[in-house]
């Protein structure tokens, strides 16, 4: 009888990007450890299997460390074929890798600046962060699911805008995706929250909310005693 498979997620329980790969995971069926770490004490493991970056996610597949949430999503497409996330045509896996890039280069990192910074510099943040929603919202269009009627690689990189956006711009008093500036992309959030196995892999919203909240006044109390 074969030994069983080992697989192992290094993780953070908030992390957007460990998400993409417990997600993924989820989504093929594999069964996995997951292995929460510290990321103000990083554990020996850790260090051992990303000593590049330092980061999580880490994937541990039979003692094998694959680190990087985008290269490990590919990993596991590759190395569990049922339930594909990526499409098998050329063309159409390749426009899903370039949206996918889009989403960590345009969306992801002025969504995120646009709720920890102030005055001039978020407006400018706000302003980037809307014109990368509004293509990516002419993108999605009509369409369930940006791979279609199941969920794709495309769909899990957009996972920050699904939940951990919307607490931040709770955190930060702002308010960027609505239903009148982004229709398509509200819809893709509400379907994509309401799925399964998405659900199953978020963490609550309510510890999310107190844990940036905590953040937050944590920096002001800094900003506070600086000035």
């Amino acid at each position: 009888m074969a030994e069983a498979e080992q697989v192992k997620v290094l993780r953070s329980w908030l992390s957007p990007w460990s998400f993409k790969v417990e997600l993924a995971l989820k989504l093929k069926g594999v069964p996995h450890e997951k292995v929460e770490e510290d990321l103000a004490n990083k554990s020996p493991l850790l260090l051992a299997s990303n000593p590049i970056h330092k980061k999580i996610p880490v994937l541990l597949h039979n003692g094998k460390a694959i680190p990087e949430s985008g290269i490990i999503l590919e990993y596991i497409d590759e190395t569990w074929t049922n339930n594909p996330i990526l499409p098998k045509a050329p063309y159409e896996r390749s426009m899903a890798r370039f949206w996918s890039r889009f989403i960590d280069d345009k969306c992801v990192g002025a969504c995120w600046m646009s709720c920890w910074t102030e005055g001039e510099t978020q407006q400018m943040f706000m302003e980037q962060a809307r014109a990368s929603l509004r293509i990516l919202d002419d993108e999605l269009g009509e369409r369930k699911f940006f791979g279609g009627e199941s969920i794709g690689l495309v769909d899990i990189s957009a996972c920050f805008l699904s939940l951990w956006f919307g607490v931040l711009q709770e955190v930060a008093g702002i308010s960027l995706i609505n239903g009148e500036e982004f229709p398509n992309l509200c819809r893709w959030i509400e379907g994509f929250v309401a799925t399964d196995a998405v659900t199953e892999c978020l963490p609550p919203r309510d510890e999310l909310l107190a844990t940036f909240q905590s953040k937050k006044q944590a920096i002001l109390a800094t900003k506070s005693m600086v000035y």
